[in-house]
């Protein structure tokens, strides 16, 4: 962004801090302030009630949509009536948009005479287009990156299909964060390199764990001069595939006309709750407002939104002000393009120390259990009454890890800044994941009251902590997911 652009944002920031000298002085982190933040998250229903807006009245919200821009002024709107300071940071976003997608199997061994079957699918994010009036071509089946590369030129001018199931048992187990990355790997980089081999489009087995014939949609790592159709396709259709490539060859018509469009001008909506004592010291609690556009993205990530929104709400219930500032933070385009987190980190690039902790819920909905944090081991003593305010809600358990890489922190976490998130039950969480099944009524009240309640005492906590907590320290070469 230009110097124009910052000056509004420095103007409110400035008010918002001399303001904050008139507050009077926070309760600090005795037990029983805590206790009360805990309890009057748990008993609204003001993110629930939120959530609906924004779900059911805005509905989808990919980057640079109406939907997108009608999110950022509700939102904005919403956090002022809650007496906070807003500010919409300008980003500039990624404009893809989806066409006609449809897709057919129309040869394979045993086919009936006059017999055609649907398959369906959605286009992947930055996905190239087919003609208007579609390719034909034989599929080309594959489970892993190393079989794809050993069919070397067999791949030129096929329909390059990954079907790699999704591990729903490891899912069902505590681990669906790995068990989905495991999977998206496929979809992030299979149309990229079957499309450096000569692939005419390319297919990616649903990532996800609900074989209820419904696709999931995502980013992909595709690159101009090799922007090939790329679409994910039903669990049961991906295997229906590999079951008739088993017999003899099969031939596919695929249409796809996704268009990218220039970039768009949007914004991260952030709302200020000025400390009283640190008012320039930044502890942020955040979702993303950002969607894929084949549901409202209740879980993804409108629940995130939320939550965070609730944090102020529930502290103006109490009327309670932080000693440092506890700053909302709606993130935009976090799905394809990750600009918004990036826009405010380089924007804060010079202020990053006074940031103390940076708070994302960007994992569903589902119950949470505690708080992750990447934090240092001797900082782990320091959280034993956060730990024992959320014990009383079955939320006290606390994970630290050196890095989380959580969503739109990634920058500010390489940058020193502690991230933390809540720790969720996501077992089901990848059936809805960016599936036209992530609807407001996959959201249960209470996981939601408790998402609020863990977000509103975790930020409490930080912004009165008298303790360093220390800074993120990101081991070189470390990956994050």
């Amino acid at each position: 962004m230009n110097r124009r652009t910052r000056i509004p944002a420095l103007t409110i920031l400035a008010a918002s801090l001399f303001a904050g000298a008139a507050f009077a002085a926070s309760p600090g982190n005795d037990p029983a302030a805590l206790a009360k933040i805990r309890d009057t998250a748990m008993q609204s229903d003001y993110a629930y009630q939120r959530l609906e807006d924004l779900a059911d009245l805005v509905g989808p919200r990919l980057s640079g949509s109406p939907g997108a821009a009608a999110a950022v002024t509700q939102v904005a709107e919403e956090l002022r009536k809650l007496g906070a300071k807003v500010t919409l940071q300008p980003v500039k976003v990624p404009h893809w948009v989806r066409g006609a997608e449809t897709a057919s199997l129309v040869e394979y061994k045993g086919r009936p005479a006059g017999v055609t079957q649907k398959v369906v699918l959605a286009a992947l994010g930055g996905s190239g287009a087919t003609p208007a009036e579609g390719i034909k071509a034989e599929v080309l089946v594959v489970h892993s990156f190393d079989e794809l590369k050993a069919q070397g030129a067999k791949v030129k001018g096929k329909i390059v299909l990954f079907d790699v199931p999704f591990d729903q048992k490891m899912a069902d187990r505590g681990f669906a964060g790995t068990a989905y990355g495991q999977a998206v790997a496929y979809r992030g980089n299979g149309p990229r390199i079957a499309a450096e081999m000569g692939a005419v489009a390319a297919l990616v087995r649903a990532v996800g764990g609900a074989a209820y014939r419904i696709p999931h949609t995502g980013g992909t790592n595709l690159q101009d001069g090799h922007r090939i159709p790329a679409a994910a396709v039903t669990i049961e259709d991906s295997m229906l595939m590999d079951r008739l490539s088993k017999r003899g060859p099969v031939t596919m018509h695929l249409t796809l006309t996704p268009q990218i469009l220039p970039d768009a001008d949007s914004y991260n909506v952030i709302a200020d709750w000025t400390g009283t004592e640190k008012p320039d010291e930044i502890v942020i609690v955040s979702g993303h407002l950002d969607s894929w556009d084949l549901a409202t993205g209740a879980n993804d990530d409108a629940s995130g939104v939320v939550s965070a929104m609730g944090v102020i709400d529930t502290l103006r219930k109490l009327d309670f002000r932080p000693k440092r500032t506890i700053r909302v933070i709606a993130w935009m385009n976090e799905e394809n393009g990750g600009r918004g987190g990036a826009t405010y980190a380089a924007f804060e690039k010079a202020n990053a120390e006074k940031h103390v902790g940076a708070y994302e819920d960007d994992g569903g909905s589902g119950r949470p259990f505690g708080v992750k944090a990447s934090v240092g081991p001797e900082a782990v003593k320091l959280f034993a009454p956060l730990k024992d305010a959320l014990q009383v809600i079955g939320a006290g358990a606390f994970q630290r890890a050196d890095i989380l890489g959580t969503g739109d922190l990634h920058a500010l976490e390489a940058a020193g800044v502690p991230s933390f998130e809540p720790a969720i039950d996501s077992s089901d969480y990848f059936n809805y994941h960016h599936t036209p099944a992530d609807t407001f009524d996959k959201v249960d009240p209470d996981n939601l009251r408790r998402h609020v309640a863990v977000m509103a005492t975790t930020a409490w906590f930080l912004a009165n902590s008298e303790q360093p907590i220390g800074r993120a320290v990101v081991p070189p070469g470390a990956s994050r997911r």
